[in-house]
């Protein structure tokens, strides 16, 4: 039936279709209220039905605890549909399959006239293979109006994708209030012109760039996603990728190495040396900062980046030379872990966990003891930046007493520099995310031609991330019974938006490409990537174009970029070995 991505089980049955009508309504189980009120909203919109609940109930909601959170069963025939999840989760998948057997026009906001709606005969048995299928959005260095961000999760629930990892923060842009600390945003969130394409082109668009999201306006993200079974974990980068944070609070830079009080917001592409400082008013602010980035996310993992954090300010500031020092750390790459081993424990301790990029495990993460800190006088402490008036939130982790032996790190890993970081994470015992930028970063050229819009990095076709395998042999072969490669809790694909200034070009860079994603995050595939289907999946996906159109997602056409999709002239930086 064209399905993606392709469900575990599926079997086409001899009898007549099921036809919804103005009559058709909706029979609401026990546990499945919320799941109803989004049925009858989308596929009320699309059709033109009330799918009121008092008429003939022919189509059918149930949970049954037996199946798993997010496995469902759908049922067809001519007498009715019956959508059964495991919990509010899986209802809320099989909604999803439901509308792509509708056809397209399930898929739109208002029904076309003369559509007949028909769901063929059919019993479906399906759920996910990983619990994390993801995306990232960078939202720093363009930003995207709340708009479309709630429209890139709808994209994102129609393809049964469930994380929505949002980059708020970067050199180029801070885009969360945070009351507290109001210059992030006053000063943080904008900058004055924007690199256009790659730096060797020196070209720049003088056009101010920024924006940024109230409190209100991510706990409605956050709200919006819930209802479609979506986590949004959001990403504070520290302590590289902070440039803006300092151009709004200088204090926290290095200022015994760098005139701080001169930087803006950054406006290049690429990796700053302008990195935070270790000092204890610093690490209170971070906290500060997090206590408030905590109210308005519930999800479990907090992302904190750790990536591409240069050390050169480090090693040539005194202050981070005493800091060294003091802890009894053998160099740099060791402070940088001791900084996110601090804020690992401080998530921990409110029933949260780090997740980062996979530089953190430079350094040393998972290590049973770690030097203790020394607590901040209070004279310190209250000397960091802060609104003035604003109340205390609480007491920092480094005021508390601390143990001398720390447990074992619980920070999770985002495996983005290729495979071995996720391997050797694994085998440490953290929990993985692979996201490997050879393969699912989904800003790399879709093509070799030269119509590519600013073309970056590595060819990536349809067909490359159709074969991508999240399991590599290095886990799969070692002789542990499977527990290496059960760390690995799921997949990511990132849309990293140097080279992407609006939501058109968004779509452009993910689609259809994120279709194949959501197909090798969710479904049964050979581990084996020639052993797959790719004339199979060829064949959905030529069919799964018309859902994308009537979802208003303007992807990559098989033919190419459309003339209004190509950037002639600006610079990208291609890379031309394929990866290994």
């Amino acid at each position: 039936m064209d399905l993606i991505p392709a469900p575990r089980r599926f079997r086409a049955l001899p009898e007549p279709a099921f036809t919804l009508g103005p009559d058709t309504g909706v029979r609401v189980g026990p546990g499945t209220g919320r799941a109803a009120r989004r049925l009858r909203a989308e596929l009320g919109a699309a059709t033109g039905f009330d799918l009121d609940p008092a008429s003939d109930g022919r189509i059918e909601l149930a949970l049954d605890p037996a199946l798993g959170a997010e496995a469902y069963r759908l049922e067809s025939g001519p007498d009715g549909i019956r959508l059964t999840g495991g919990a509010e989760a899986g209802l809320g998948h099989a909604l999803q399959t439901l509308r792509q057997l509708l056809g397209p026009a399930a898929l739109r906001r208002a029904p076309l006239p003369g559509t007949r709606w028909e769901v063929p005969a059919v019993r479906i048995e399906d759920a996910p293979r990983f619990g994390w299928r993801g995306a990232l959005l960078d939202v720093s260095r363009h930003f995207l109006p709340k708009a479309d961000v709630l429209r890139f999760l709808d994209q994102l629930a129609a393809h049964k994708l469930n994380v929505l990892h949002l980059h708020l923060t970067d050199d180029q842009g801070w885009r969360i209030e945070i009351r507290r600390h109001p210059r992030l945003t006053e000063v943080g969130a904008w900058r004055e012109r924007s690199m256009v394409g790659f730096r060797a082109a020196d070209r720049r668009d003088d056009r101010p760039h920024g924006g940024y999201y109230t409190q209100d306006d991510l706990r409605e993200i956050v709200a919006y996603a819930a209802e479609r079974q979506i986590a949004v974990v959001p990403e504070i980068d520290l302590p590289g990728h902070a440039q803006a944070a300092i151009a709004a609070y200088p204090e926290l830079g290095n200022t015994d190495v760098v005139d701080t009080a001169a930087l803006g917001v950054w406006t290049d592409w690429g990796v700053n040396p302008n990195v935070l400082n270790v000092s204890d008013a610093t690490l209170c602010f971070v906290e500060e900062v997090l206590e408030e980035v905590l109210e308005i996310f519930p999800s479990t993992f907090v992302h904190l980046g750790g990536d591409e954090c240069p050390k050169d300010q480090w090693k040539a500031s005194p202050a981070a030379q005493a800091r060294i020092k003091e802890l009894g750390l053998a160099d740099e790459d060791e402070l940088q872990s001791w900084f996110i081993r601090h804020f690992d424990r401080w998530l921990a301790e409110r029933g949260r966990r780090l997740i980062g990029w996979d530089e953190i495990l430079e350094g040393g993460l998972a290590i049973a003891a770690e030097p203790k800190a020394a607590p901040v006088p209070r004279e310190t402490s209250d000397k960091r930046p802060r609104n003035e008036g604003a109340p205390e939130r609480g007491t920092s982790a480094p005021d508390r007493e601390q143990p001398e032996v720390r447990p074992r790190s619980r920070a999770a890993v985002s495996s983005w520099r290729g495979y071995a970081g996720g391997v050797a994470a694994a085998k440490a015992g953290h929990d993985v995310v692979m996201c490997p930028e050879q393969h699912v970063y989904l800003d790399h050229r879709q093509a070799a031609g030269e119509d590519e819009p600013i073309p970056v990095g590595y060819v990536r076709t349809l067909e490359d991330v159709y074969r991508f395998e999240p399991l590599p042999p290095e886990l799969t072969a070692l002789d542990d019974g499977g527990a290496a490669a059960a760390h690995v809790i799921g997949v990511q694909a990132n849309l990293w938006t140097e080279f992407m200034d609006d939501a058109r070009d968004v779509d452009y860079r993910a689609f259809p490409r994120l279709a194949a994603f959501a197909e090798v995050a969710w479904s049964d595939l050979p581990r084996d990537p020639a052993a797959r289907d790719w004339a199979g999946f060829e064949r959905r996906a030529a069919a799964h174009y018309a859902r994308l159109d009537a979802l208003g997602v303007e992807y990559r056409h098989p033919a190419g970029p459309r003339p209004w999709q190509r950037r002639p002239g600006v610079l990208g930086r291609p890379i031309d070995a394929r990866p290994e």
